[in-house]
């Protein structure tokens, strides 16, 4: 997407106060602590990574964020790296990346993960069906012919306490409104096209990843049996950590949904193999609504708007929650 358009008033904050916010919510939330018995997995689109001119207390901001996860994917980082960079800087040297060379919307595919903890096997790849095979990637009722993915999903393995897991970083199409059936139909193909290759993956005969995991932006609307992203996703069997944007959202680019109070982009997927190393727990850590009291605070008192607290929270942090599933 474009670039959100940068703020035009004026508000400094205080980074130890705001650290300190975020931290205060994050124990809110129930985000565990890191240890060696447990597995935070998490997944952030972190809106225009790269171009939005985020200053260093925005990226420290992002990096204690970050630095709570063992492993994070992260989506929209874009083609200039000096963010994720500096990023990695304020992590310290217990964090690496590996990422993608950029491709629809000029973005990256990145995963940052803790080197103390986690390793990176030998596995790495994208999602990228072969011509020959994408005359079978159709759903029911979808009349759109698939010709491959915007982004390809990227595909890392990794070790964890003699665990071997796979992890396939995704940010499919979302398209346009003026055109929202066709979209929703490409986007569709996508996801039945990245479940699909999950399940191909775990059943293949030769370099079989039994642990596999889907996670990153499915822009899927609805976590309900009709939404056609939900039946394309779960066609295989896969099984969802669940989504916790119940909470609620100042937000307005997540606009209400039938059941929920937020759209539920943001997933993670993983086969009934892995269902006795997940926790069953997850959330989804609502970060707008912990930092930049004192803007809020203009708000209520209408020396601001509402749009402009909005505005602000997604050009210099973004205008996606992290989500997070702890496996043991």
């Amino acid at each position: 997407m474009p670039a959100f358009p940068k703020p035009k008033f004026a508000f400094t904050y205080n980074l130890q106060e705001e650290i300190d916010n975020l931290r205060q919510h994050k124990q809110a939330r129930q985000i565990p602590a890191k240890d060696d018995e447990h597995l935070l997995l998490a997944t952030w689109n972190i809106a225009n990574f790269g171009i939005q001119q985020r200053r260093d207390d925005d990226l420290k901001l992002i990096a204690e964020i970050v630095s709570w996860f063992d492993v994070i994917a992260l989506q929209e980082v874009r083609q200039n790296l000096s963010d994720l960079k500096k990023l990695l800087s304020l992590l310290g040297q217990n964090y690496s990346t590996v990422f993608t060379d950029a491709s629809g919307n000029n973005e990256r595919m990145v995963f940052v993960y803790d080197i103390s903890k986690v390793k990176t096997r030998e596995l790495v790849g994208e999602v990228a069906p072969y011509v020959s095979d994408l005359k079978n990637i159709k759903f029911e009722g979808v009349k759109t012919k698939f010709d491959g993915f915007d982004r390809n999903p990227f595909v890392q393995s990794f070790n964890w306490n003699n665990l071997d897991f796979c992890l396939a970083n995704v940010h499919l199409y979302y398209g346009s409104a003026k055109d929202s059936k066709k979209s929703m139909e490409r986007r569709q193909l996508e996801t039945f096209a990245v479940a699909r290759w999950a399940k191909m993956q775990k059943e293949q005969k030769y370099n079989a990843e039994e642990n596999i995991i889907l996670l990153g932006d499915f822009n899927l609307p609805h976590m309900e049996p009709d939404d056609p992203i939900y039946k394309a996703l779960t066609k295989f069997g896969m099984i969802l950590t669940g989504h916790s944007t119940l909470i609620g959202a100042t937000l307005p680019s997540e606009a209400k949904s039938r059941t929920t109070d937020v759209f539920q982009y943001d997933q993670i997927a993983f086969f009934p193999n892995l269902n006795h190393h997940y926790t069953s727990e997850t959330g989804t850590f609502d970060f707008d609504g912990a930092i930049f009291k004192k803007l809020w605070q203009e708000v209520e008192e209408k020396k601001k708007k509402q749009s402009q607290f909005n505005g602000y929270v997604k050009y210099y942090l973004s205008d996606h929650r992290p989500l997070w599933g702890r496996f043991k």
